[in-house]
């Protein structure tokens, strides 16, 4: 058996045989249901497997084992791919305990209608000393069964996260997409729809100092953590993974699909760096739906049909709203020969998702797309791809473009100005900048002498101006004003957009973007205020400016003060508790000092 660790072993199996996952979800790699067993002092078991796996279950556990007998059987979830061996387990080792918590316990007797006497009750945040291991049980209720819960060890750091971090494909084939693609469709399909609850988990994970992750369904991952943890706070925070527009269809007698190809025909025409295009007749569902989670931007078009939409948009449509689809820009294409209502219909599904943005006009063909219909697409290809269209036309330009009316994105808003060291970039987040004369274009830029990208600027003369919109979610903000650039390279790993002057130009969530040459300084004491030439501007979108206010509002969490006394901080929302506040305390989270902290009240 493989070793994860020392004390540590995989005892899982692989099913060749399954054509459909749950029921619904073709798995054409197979599926692998994990378990692992740890030897210390005491010998520990972590979940079982799926009823048609057993012999070979128990035979992986005694090659480990040899003659030593297991003392405790973990249960995290009570799913039967992972819990339906809990009563052959105890046939073979009839002096194991069983570990679960409650609602564990509650759903056992449910599936085996029968009591587990020799039973240990684990209570949140409860620890099991194995002799060197000491596991400890961190509940995730809904991720996605309500009694789930997830282990970590502290001695070899490995976190056991139950269905989290799954995905589909047996263990002994290689999936040659890697484990992006179809962990994002079994989260998305399975999980999709507990944001929430993920990112819940996630904050307590967090607090732990992870090496391994070891999930009940594909490989251990044990490298590259960082990659799989930000996936998961993407997924779940319903944010855009990758730029492009998903355009989905249904069609009869191929009118729809005729608009479909326009469409995507405009879109690549005018910049769009992905089109996926998906016929959901003919099309895997699950995929589909993956794509629509992926993408920010989705177009959904199909004919009226029995006063309705037609099957499988409904269908697509009802899979959405169920896993909480929400911040999504949606262009809608209907048709109809003598009363088309599919938009509407389409509509009023979508109206209880959370911030999604039907955009207007909705294109409405009468049985067979016309000229004046092609027009209405493009329009709504130019409305899509207005910002790929920008980010092109910065790529693509010989001389630099000067819009002054970029410069009305300017207010008390939020900005990431961006700068480079040399070869390495760096951004943080700025609430001061001002627009000075009009003729010429100059700009004022205050900056915190404490931050590593004052003396960038005051050394290299140049910076961007990046305008940041109120479809900025929090991560930006703990990304650009959590960490300095002195101890991370912000931009290390990603596709980057540049301006003339060589700087980058943040690819999502600003309305517009300003170049600027620095002709003056004048010291402000804390401060430094560079007064700059504008060399370069362009709007983006008219997606409206992140002000402060709205920043405070809207964007920032509200902390968990209650029961609690001591002091939070007024820019990330990190609690301190305690009497008195050290003059000289440093936030943790966003390195502010004590001045930027206020009383609990």
């Amino acid at each position: 058996m493989k070793n994860v660790t020392k004390d540590i072993y995989y005892v899982g199996v692989n099913d060749h045989q399954i054509d459909l996952f749950e029921g619904q979800y073709v798995v054409p790699l197979g599926m692998a249901y994990n378990s692992y067993v740890i030897v210390d002092d005491l010998v520990v078991v972590m979940d079982t497997v799926d009823q048609h796996f057993t012999k070979e279950w128990l035979a992986n556990i005694k090659e480990v084992l040899g003659d030593r007998k297991p003392d405790i059987l973990v249960v995290q979830h009570m799913e039967p791919d992972h819990s339906a061996n809990i009563i052959n387990f105890l046939k073979e080792y009839p002096s194991a305990k069983v570990l679960g918590n409650a609602k564990t316990f509650k759903m056992m007797e449910q599936f085996f209608h029968e009591e587990i006497k020799n039973r240990i009750v684990v209570n949140e945040g409860d620890t099991l000393n194995l002799g060197k291991h000491i596991l400890t049980f961190v509940f995730a209720p809904m991720v996605h069964w309500p009694e789930v819960m997830v282990t970590y060890d502290s001695y070899d750091k490995v976190l056991f996260s139950a269905d989290g971090f799954g995905k589909f494909g047996a263990n002994d084939v290689e999936d040659p997409e890697g484990w992006d693609c179809e962990a994002r469709r079994y989260y998305i399909g399975i999980v999709g729809k507990y944001g929430a609850q993920v990112q819940a988990l996630l904050k307590k994970a967090s607090t732990l100092d992870i090496q391994i992750i070891c999930p009940l369904h594909g490989p251990v991952l044990d490298h590259d953590l960082g990659h799989y943890l930000k996936q998961y706070d993407t997924w779940s925070s319903y944010r855009t993974e990758s730029e492009g527009v998903a355009v989905f269809y249904t069609s009869v007698y191929g009118h729809t699909k005729k608009a479909v190809e326009f469409l995507c025909e405009e879109l690549k025409r005018l910049g769009c760096p992905k089109v996926a295009c998906s016929d959901l007749a003919r099309d895997d569902m699950p995929e589909c739906v993956e794509d629509a989670f992926r993408y920010g931007k989705i177009v959904l078009a199909t004919t009226t049909y029995n006063a309705g939409i037609f099957p499988f948009m409904d269908t697509f449509i009802a899979h959405l709203v169920e896993r909480n689809f929400q911040n999504k820009k949606i262009g809608l294409i209907e048709n109809g020969t003598w009363a088309p209502m599919a938009a509407k219909v389409m509509s009023d599904k979508l109206s209880g998702c959370k911030n999604v943005e039907i955009i207007e006009p909705k294109v409405r063909i009468l049985s067979a797309m016309s000229e004046e219909n092609k027009a209405q697409i493009s329009a709504l290809a130019e409305t899509l791809c207005a910002e790929y269209k920008a980010h092109k036309e910065i790529k693509e330009e010989k001389k630099p473009e000067l819009d002054p009316k970029a410069l009305f994105k300017i207010g008390y808003g939020l900005y990431v100005v961006t700068s480079k060291d040399g070869s390495k970039d760096n951004g943080l987040i700025v609430n001061t900048v001002s627009q000075l004369t009009d003729s010429p274009l100059r700009v004022a830029v205050n900056i915190n002498k404490a931050n590593y990208s004052h003396d960038i600027i005051k050394k290299t003369g140049v910076l961007n101006v990046n305008c940041l919109n109120i479809e900025a979610p929090f991560s930006v903000f703990q990304e650009y004003g959590f960490v300095s650039g002195k101890d991370k390279d912000k931009f290390a790993g990603k596709e980057v957009i540049r301006s003339e002057n060589g700087l980058v130009v943040l690819p999502n969530y600003i309305n517009a973007f300003i170049s600027l040459k620095v002709d003056s300084y004048v010291d402000l004491d804390t401060h430094g205020m560079f007064i700059c030439s504008v060399t370069e501007s362009k709007i983006i979108n008219n997606v409206e400016t992140m002000t402060y206010n709205y920043y405070q509002a809207n964007v920032k969490p509200k902390p968990d003060t209650a029961k609690k006394k001591g002091y939070v901080c007024k820019v990330c929302g990190y609690v301190y508790e305690g009497e008195e506040l050290p003059e000289d305390f440093v936030c943790p989270l966003c390195k502010h000092g004590a001045a930027d902290f206020e009383p609990i009240k």
